[in-house]
């Protein structure tokens, strides 16, 4: 039962920002670059996920369709600049969680580790358990590190399909609590619209300023294949060669993007490879915890700071002049790179809206998502090119 979803995502900008988030260990003047930006603008989304029996069709679309989320933003400005993209991960309702915490398990805080939030979402699994969709929305509002500033666009997505104020902690309070920081909450049942509302998800949504969707959980869609595909395919190993491993967290990274390259080219049906690469070709998918052509993007870096121990072997060897020259040379073919990638992608999005005005299956996770996320990110401020 293999379908398709999120959206989130993300097409973001400059490599700038992990602004107060987890991410693998790297050196601490890195780290220390990384959380000190404050002037790129900035998109926040907490997806919360029930991860109870019925859900597995929901995952699904889940993890195949992370990518497609984050490349919404890939055209989008705010100010004139492209905003960068946090997004955190919580799953809830599964019996195997723990029960004094409600069932709810925080996956990974607001992060812009795309590739590690694509691991989680493929090690996801379901279980029986109980579903409290009031507790989940306080973790998120409480446990995350929200911005303040009211220009960014912060919104939780909650899907679920039991009764919306199920559980210990009122649901309307915690939607309330969620506008009253600035923090939109949309609500995404997955069933029909008339037991939504019976079951009060429409009302958390107008609590908060979101919107209340209903999607089919297990509705497969069949990716439209447009002719640019094979070519952006073929293009990622070309891109894969011009990450640059650097520092201690480089190997378990390079292996985390590889798998999830493969995770994505196992969902045939999703379309999600193709998506993934699109968003490797934008800024927004950054790793400047690992890679020097991401990290020299950074308004401080010298490659003649970065430590010989860290580099990797082929510029141990390379005098200070030859690994200036490597990395110079490293930055331009990826640009290249993106800009083909980039390219491909306008003409298929040309491709697969006209293609689209054909289907009419459009209740699953990732449209739904793209609904309310435009026109409340507008609000914001964020526009898109037409």
């Amino acid at each position: 039962m293999k379908t398709q979803s999120i959206l989130i995502a993300t097409a973001l900008t400059t490599c700038l920002a992990f602004a107060k988030e987890a991410q693998p260990p790297a050196p601490v003047a890195e780290v220390a670059k990384i959380e000190t930006v404050t002037d790129t603008p900035l998109v926040q989304i907490a997806v919360l996920l029930d991860t109870s029996s019925s859900m597995s069709g929901l995952i699904e679309q889940a993890k195949t369709q992370l990518w497609k989320l984050v490349n919404e933003f890939i055209t989008a400005k705010q100010d004139g600049k492209t905003p960068v993209v946090q997004v955190a991960l919580y799953e809830y309702g599964k019996s195997s969680l723990p029960a004094e915490e409600n069932w709810i398990r925080q996956i990974q805080p607001l992060t812009r580790d795309l590739d590690k939030v694509s691991e989680e979402l493929f090690a996801l699994t379901t279980n029986g358990g109980d579903e409290y969709c009031g507790a989940v929305l306080q973790r998120a509002t409480k446990d995350l590190a929200w911005d303040a500033n009211p220009k960014v666009y912060k919104a939780i997505f909650i899907a679920g399909n039991e009764p919306f104020t199920q559980g210990p902690i009122d649901s309307e309070k915690s939607c309330q609590n969620a506008i009253a920081k600035g923090i939109i909450v949309n609500t995404i049942h997955c069933g029909s619209e008339a037991q939504g509302i019976a079951e009060h998800w429409n009302q958390g949504a107008l609590l908060a300023d979101g919107k209340y969707l209903v999607i089919d959980q297990n509705q497969a869609i069949v990716h439209i294949e447009a002719p640019q595909d094979k070519e952006i395919v073929k293009l990622n190993e070309q891109l894969n060669s011009t990450y640059i491993n650097y520092g201690s967290a480089a190997p378990a990274a390079k292996a985390r993007q590889l798998a999830q390259d493969g995770n994505a080219a196992a969902e045939v049906e999703s379309g999600a490879q193709v998506q993934r690469i699109i968003s490797k070709a934008s800024a927004n998918y950054c790793n400047i915890g690992w890679d020097l052509v991401d990290a020299s993007k950074q308004k401080d870096f010298d490659i003649t700071k970065v430590k010989e121990t860290d580099l990797p072997e082929e510029m141990k060897k390379m005098s200070v002049e030859e690994r200036k020259a490597y990395l110079e040379r490293k930055i331009a073919e990826r640009a290249e790179i993106q800009k083909q990638v980039l390219a491909l992608n306008k003409e298929r999005e040309s491709y697969v809206a006209t293609k689209r005005k054909e289907s009419s299956k459009t209740d699953t996770l990732d449209t739904a998502m793209t609904k309310a996320l435009r026109s409340q990110a507008e609000k914001k401020g964020i526009a898109w090119d037409k």
